[in-house]
């Protein structure tokens, strides 16, 4: 018997449909909660002012399980299943559609230069080592923009027009908005300022000027922060309670493709992740006055609050070579909370007419509210390269042609072959821990995953398809070396472990079994042919409750910041090696670990990717990004 024809019927012989969600409106609520977005404490904020007692710290262990408890059913709730789906809308709501570009009303506008010609390494040589580092100027934060998070092009068919941007979101959707808190720059700004990104201008909206002791004080010279929120009504327009989970893919994209364009000029980048919510969000000015009252279940009206904006994540950008330094988180929230009083320029547009507020997304982002971690220490870990097996096989592309180019294929051709050396290649950039360290990957020192500073908690499993040299089947890359006899010991006993032929040292791919597994990869991700079209796809595998239990609950979002990073990898690769890539949201959770032989959930299936050639639709006419339409 075969490993395929071992799986349950279930798995090879299922039909599908969509399961809906009636809609309610506002008047027929009856029953709220009325939960804080700006002044009220959080969960975790409670934990931090009650440590110091025996007994309240019994709380909140108490406490902290009460939060995993609801965020893995959150998680559970969330799940696609061959009987049904997540809940989401019953079609989408286009007269409602939220508009793709938030900006601040009334607020200055600090224009920001358009590349022409600009210098730029070769992709490849950024995973051995960055250039000298460059000094922040208005040209390079325009540049450095340019190719993390600026419109990429117009797409226009029939009466259609939309954007494309550099960095990649779901379904187009775009729940990601970026800031940039920065010393002085010349031609710019005079003062320390926090500003929004206005993509399709690719300008700076002034939001505050800050004191100009804040970087001085707290930071190394030629520093600057790029601070990240998402919209959620952006996402759960269109994919309802599983919308929380795809903001967090695109959390991670954007981390990757900022880190990415920061390694052009020589910048290193780190998620500086001592900080709690609150400092973040005063940093970022997205702190709401009113209290939102959230539905007890979901509901449809005017919602206007539900446009607020979830702060995720600040990033530290600093030169690369500049030695040990250290950031000390008190100091920085203390300065943080001293920035209160500041005057914030510029109000936000207003994104849709009619909401509807998917309450489970709001009580999950409650949930995972991260409090200041004061006693975190910041590492600036040295740059280790990654794996070589042959550079011959990119194409010589520069960095700032290749992110710019980067798309997502809608359909793959069912035909076209990588070679063996390609797949390993490929797959040694997406290694956490880089060359030297051999087969213990985990800590992770390599570019862009770097920006991260905790140990790798994703893993993946591949569906070969159309590798040259390769046979066809299921592999395994583990990530993390801590998890490998867990990961084992959790799965299938059939499975093989074996390294494939031709494995570079320091990838650490094993395979499991040799099957066709075109058919099973494309029923476990939606029954989407684009699964089994290209030259392998894959599932990435999180080690889950365990990190939620031993890390904190925050950590739920983080898993998936660091399958968007893995992501926006693959992006990249694909396209440098001559072919495409897809993010693939809709899978068969529960499925997936069956195929595996996974239960329970230390570990869960977060993403789904595909590689291979794309089909390009000739009907969809492409546009330069800038100077866009004036009105779309």
């Amino acid at each position: 018997m075969t490993v395929l024809q071992s799986f349950p019927n279930t798995l090879r012989h299922q039909t599908h449909h969509h399961h809906h969600l009636y809609s309610t409106t506002k008047k027929s609520l009856s029953t709220t909660t009325t939960m804080s977005f700006s002044s009220s404490k959080s969960p975790s904020q409670t934990i931090q002012n009650q440590e110091n007692s025996s007994q309240n710290q019994e709380n909140n262990k108490s406490n902290d399980k009460t939060l995993t408890t609801q965020i893995i059913n959150y998680h559970n709730q969330t799940k696609h299943f061959f009987t049904h789906y997540s809940k989401s809308p019953h079609g989408l709501d286009w007269a409602n559609q939220p508009d793709p570009f938030r900006r601040y009303i009334s607020s200055p506008l600090l224009p920001l230069l358009h590349p022409t010609r600009p210098e730029s390494p070769l992709y490849s040589s950024l995973f051995h080592s960055l250039p000298s580092s460059k000094p922040i100027s208005r040209i390079n934060l325009s540049q450095f923009l340019y190719d993390s998070l600026a419109l990429s092009a117009w797409k226009t068919t029939g009466f259609s027009t939309w954007s494309l941007r550099v960095n990649p979101s779901s379904g187009n959707l775009h729940p990601t908005e970026a800031y940039i808190i920065s010393p002085p720059i010349e031609s710019l700004s005079s003062s320390c300022f926090v500003a929004h990104y206005a993509p399709k201008l690719h300008s700076l909206e002034l939001r505050s000027e800050i004191p100009s002791g804040f970087f001085k004080n707290l930071f190394p010279e030629d520093c600057f922060l790029v601070g990240l929120s998402s919209i959620f009504w952006r996402e759960a327009w269109k994919y309802g309670e599983r919308g929380f989970r795809y903001c967090n893919h695109d959390v991670g994209h954007a981390i990757g493709s900022i880190s990415m364009a920061a390694a052009g000029f020589g910048w290193d980048v780190k998620v500086l992740d001592g900080l709690g919510f609150k400092d973040i969000e005063r940093l970022m000015g997205v702190e709401l006055d009113d209290e939102m009252v959230i539905p007890d279940r979901p509901g449809k009206g005017e919602f206007p609050e539900v446009e607020f904006e979830h702060p995720d994540c600040v990033l530290l950008v600093y030169p690369s070579g500049i030695g040990e330094f250290d950031v000390d988180y008190k100091g920085l929230s203390l300065a943080i909370s001293g920035l209160k009083e500041l005057e914030w320029k510029g109000r936000p547009n207003r994104l849709s007419k009619e909401h509807v507020v998917w309450d489970i997304i709001y009580r999950a982002a409650e949930a995972v509210k991260k409090p200041l971690t004061e006693d975190d220490r910041f590492v600036n870990d040295r740059f280790v390269s990654a794996g070589v097996v042959s550079v011959s096989v990119y194409k010589d592309i520069s960095l700032h042609e290749l992110v710019r180019k980067r798309r997502s294929a809608v359909d793959m051709d069912g035909k076209t072959t990588m070679t063996r050396e390609a797949f390993y290649q490929i797959l040694l950039h997406c290694m956490p821990s880089g060359v030297e360290s051999g087969d213990k990957q985990g800590k992770q020192l390599s570019l862009p995953f770097r920006a991260l500073p905790w140990e790798s908690e994703v893993h993946a499993v591949l569906f070969v398809h159309r590798v040259v040299g390769l046979p066809s089947g299921l592999y395994f890359l583990v990530r993390n070396a801590e998890h490998f006899d867990d990961l084992k010991g959790a799965m299938r006993a059939e499975f093989k472990w074996e390294k494939p032929e031709g494995c570079p040292d320091g990838l650490t791919l094993y395979e499991l079994a040799r099957i066709d597994c075109r058919e099973l990869s494309k029923r476990l991700s939606c029954h989407q042919d684009i699964a089994s079209d290209g030259c392998f796809s894959l599932g990435m595998v999180a080690h889950f409750e365990p990190t939620l239990q031993n890390k904190g609950v925050w950590m739920y979002p983080r898993l998936f910041w660091e399958t968007g990073i893995l992501g926006q990898v693959l992006y990249l690769e694909a396209h440098a090696v001559g072919i495409s890539a897809t993010g693939i949201g809709c899978f068969f959770d529960d499925p997936v670990h069956e195929v595996l032989g996974l239960r329970g959930s230390n570990y869960q299936s977060l993403y789904h990717f595909t590689i291979g050639a794309p089909v390009v639709d000739k009907r969809i006419m492409s546009l330069p990004a800038y100077p866009g339409p004036d009105d779309v």
